[in-house]
């Protein structure tokens, strides 16, 4: 809309999304119906754009993905420099300079322990406990953002982002690998070769696998993100969960209650290089992770639903 002078003119409801730092603004402002009841659309609160842009803008996820992108470059130039896997090594190590599936294999294989239960932590522990870290959560609810938005959104923006981490990092490797070693059909340490359209398929399988055994971690750091003010505290309490049942995984007077232990089928995925596929493990540990990762989102949201937001 436009006045006689060919100049643009606002009505009520988009002027009071008119930055207040232009020109005139504040003198319209202050001619609104003041008596009005302010609009309120809860559904338009903290944006999924909005949050990723400010996650990705942060200096961790930063920092994460630089490592990840850094870190194939850094093992290939390894085996470069070495020679290769000596003669003793597991044979998914021995086979890592086979061709480029072979080496992001190796990488899934040397990093799904540990690196990226820190990387998943660090995404997943910091988003809640960080806006309390900095006073700002208060005042995120108070603009009024509804508490289970807020916790949706900040789930799914860390969920997308611990995805594309686990995906960066086999896609990045295979490609370092190729370079280094050839894209040559991949060689499985169980014994035979897969075609390269074959192998990318079970390469999908194993990433898919990864990222819902992951799930339980960053439903752990979740939880202890709305439930501590340090950001420290939610990822390192994730990542020594994943610590400890590792360590408690090797007893092997356990027997068969290790299975219950959450690090028990982290390395189930090894069966998709089987032929044919074994699914049995796989099956268990999704299921696995699955209820683990209900139970600490199911916590989460009923613990901060009900906590007296005051810092």
């Amino acid at each position: 809309m436009t006045d006689l002078n060919g100049r643009t003119r606002l009505g009520d409801r988009e002027l009071s999304r008119v930055a207040a730092t232009r020109r005139g603004i504040h003198d319209r402002l202050a001619q609104l119906d003041a008596g009005r009841a302010p609009e309120f659309v809860p559904g338009h609160t903290l944006r999924l754009r909005v949050e990723f842009a400010r996650q990705l803008r942060r200096r961790r996820t930063q920092v994460a993905f630089g490592l990840l992108f850094l870190l194939p470059i850094i093992m290939a130039i390894a085996f470069q420099v070495g020679g290769g896997a000596g003669g003793d090594a597991p044979q998914l190590v021995g086979l890592a300079t086979a061709g480029g599936i072979n080496f992001a294999l190796f990488a899934e294989f040397a990093s799904v322990g540990f690196l990226l239960v820190v990387v998943v932590a660090l995404f997943c522990g910091d988003t809640v406990a960080s806006e309390a870290s900095w006073a700002s959560l208060r005042y995120l609810l108070a603009q009024p953002v509804p508490r289970a938005r807020l916790l949706r959104q900040k789930f799914v923006v860390a969920g997308l982002l611990c995805v594309a981490a686990n995906v960066l990092l086999p896609v990045w490797a295979f490609v370092i690998g190729g370079l280094f070693f050839g894209f040559g059909p991949a060689h499985s340490p169980l014994g035979g070769d897969f075609s390269t359209g074959e192998s990318l398929l079970r390469m999908l399988v194993v990433v898919a696998y990864i990222c819902v055994t992951l799930l339980k971690f960053a439903a752990l750091a979740f939880l202890l993100s709305v439930s501590v003010d340090n950001p420290l505290g939610a990822v390192g309490g994730a990542v020594m969960l994943a610590v400890i049942s590792s360590i408690i995984d090797q007893i092997t007077a356990l027997g068969s209650y290790r299975s219950y232990l959450p690090t028990h089928f982290d390395y189930a995925w090894v069966d998709t290089l089987s032929s044919p596929i074994v699914w049995d493990d796989m099956i268990r540990g999704a299921g696995l992770s699955l209820i683990y990762s209900a139970v600490f989102l199911g916590w989460a949201w009923l613990r901060f639903d009900r906590k007296d937001i005051t810092s």
